[in-house]
């Protein structure tokens, strides 16, 4: 906990009924939270999946501006999601040498980035080398450089050994182009900052020597960690991270723990990718979970695609029945619960139909209980004021999901923070004062966080305003930068939510 012992006091819900009431000359407003509204707030909420074949109209030609819900409804997919997650190939990226499709805004790619900013959705990325599912992942002029590789195919698709010297300089050129136009938090939630093995996973490694495994996660987490210093990224979480030889199952590795540990001292986060798979996603990751939650924040995928080749019906857990996907989609939100995930996704076609046309209620739940949503309890302001005499603001904080804000990663630097604001007749903010000790990433669900806030009211303008407070973002100039989870009706049009009025003389 930031803050000092009598500056910052974190609370049971029990007890808050005893916490700082309002005195003459002050107002308490008491908030009551939102559930509903879908909050659009970074590493937090459903996350849309892309696919790898999409085309111009993507959008309209997969349903998801039209999907019908088990309610009745029908809604845009869009609307529930605040990111979009492309899985894609470095050949599909940088196709010839040092030429970036993303740049050229004729290509397809381009359009589709396009798409997701114009509605109102943040870009995340997997770039992904090895292609022994998938096909020629990695452009062929790393191995025409003369990159050592390994064949699939029937040796018509190669793929270079991720410790060969050619293909690492090649792969960190291509890093470096992509972060020039996409290390922007404004613009890209995530980074899955490994994309080596199969499906980018970290696992099924093919090494030329294998002893040179930790080398080669060290290398590609410090290319990551260097190039991509604002935003956040992501490593898989799993018992046999790296390993060689192909090896994706097995007994957790020795070096498993240890390499983790290097990324997430690198900055990163964790996500797993077999949520819901119980032969997948086993104890150890459970316990993996439970111990980084509330420092790091997880991110889910789903492991089954119900509707394609996966039998479902036969994981060990026996919750699965054959056609009925909705059991699926309860076992990874129950697993995403125990986790405190802050992300979910929605996976490309049949699984997002399932989200919506079976468990459209599951959908709801996450936007209510998952993540965080976090809001003032209570703000207590004085509402008369004498320039030069103490003046204090008495502030709670509550998060209501299971998960937590990051606050707390080396990317956001504990950068949000509870702000209050004067506000003139227009709703304009003329002073904001700046609470830097009291911190969102302590505010966990059932723990009211309540905090003494003095200010100098020298620094206060005569007149009468507004206070109003808000979470705001200290990198950007003081303005508000987290939705708080309150109806849209009580915050202004600059993000503010009005807490009381005050006369200043």
């Amino acid at each position: 906990m930031k803050g000092t012992p009598i500056k910052t006091l974190c609370l049971t819900l029990a007890a808050l009924l005893s916490v700082w009431s309002a005195s003459a000359g002050e107002t308490t407003t008491t908030f009551t939270p939102d559930t509903t509204r879908v909050l659009r707030n970074p590493l937090n909420g459903w996350v849309l999946y892309l696919g790898r074949y999409w085309d111009a109209d993507f959008w309209e030609t997969r349903g998801y501006d039209s999907m019908p819900t088990s309610t009745g409804e029908t809604v845009k997919v869009s609307d529930y999601a605040g990111t979009a997650y492309l899985r894609t190939s470095w050949a599909q990226l940088e196709p010839l040498e040092g030429v970036y499709a993303w740049r050229d805004s004729t290509s397809r790619i381009y359009r589709l980035f396009k798409s997701v900013r114009d509605r109102g959705l943040k870009l995340s990325f997997r770039i992904v080398v090895d292609g022994r599912d998938q096909g020629q992942n990695t452009p062929m002029y790393v191995m025409d450089a003369g990159a050592r590789y390994y064949t699939f195919g029937n040796g018509k698709h190669k793929s270079p050994y991720p410790d060969d010297p050619v293909f690492q300089k090649a792969y960190s050129r291509f890093i470096e182009a992509l972060a020039e136009d996409f290390n922007d938090p404004s613009a890209v939630e995530f980074i899955d900052a490994y994309g080596l093995g199969k499906w980018g996973e970290a696992h099924g490694m093919v090494y030329s020597d294998a002893s040179r495994k930790n080398e080669v996660f060290d290398w590609i987490t410090s290319l990551y960690a260097r190039t991509f210093s604002r935003v956040p990224l992501l490593i898989h979480y799993h018992r046999v991270i790296g390993v060689g030889d192909g090896e994706s199952y097995g007994k957790v590795d020795p070096d498993t723990d240890s390499l983790l540990v290097s990324a997430i001292n690198k900055g990163y986060s964790l996500r797993h990718d077999a949520f819901g798979m119980t032969d997948y996603y086993q104890q150890w990751e459970k316990d993996y979970a439970k111990k980084w939650a509330f420092r790091r924040p997880i991110i889910l995928e789903g492991g089954w695609i119900t509707g394609a080749h996966h039998r479902y019906w036969n994981d060990s857990s026996h919750k699965y029945r054959k056609d009925h996907p909705e059991d699926v989609r309860l076992g990874e939100f129950l697993a995403g619960e125990e986790a405190h995930v802050n992300m979910m996704d929605f996976r490309v076609d049949d699984q997002i139909k399932s989200w919506f046309t079976d468990c459209f209620h599951l959908v709801k739940r996450f936007v209510a209980e998952g993540g965080y949503r976090l809001y003032p309890s209570t703000v207590t302001v004085p509402s008369k004021v004498k320039r030069g005499e103490p003046v204090q603001i008495l502030h709670t904080w509550e998060n209501i999901g299971w998960g937590y804000c990051p606050n707390n990663i080396p990317q956001w630097n504990y950068k949000y923070k509870p702000a209050f604001a004067l506000l003139d007749k227009s709703g304009k903010a003329v002073r904001v004062f700046v609470d830097r000790d009291a911190e969102p990433s302590d505010w966990i669900k059932g723990k009211a966080c309540s905090y003494r806030f003095p200010i100098l009211s020298s620094d206060l303008p005569k007149g009468r305003y507004t206070w109003a407070v808000a979470l705001v973002d200290t990198s950007a100039g003081d303005v508000p930068g987290l939705l708080l989870s309150l109806p849209e009706s009580q915050v202004n049009s600059e993000g503010w939510t009005p807490a009381g009025k005050v006369t200043i003389r």
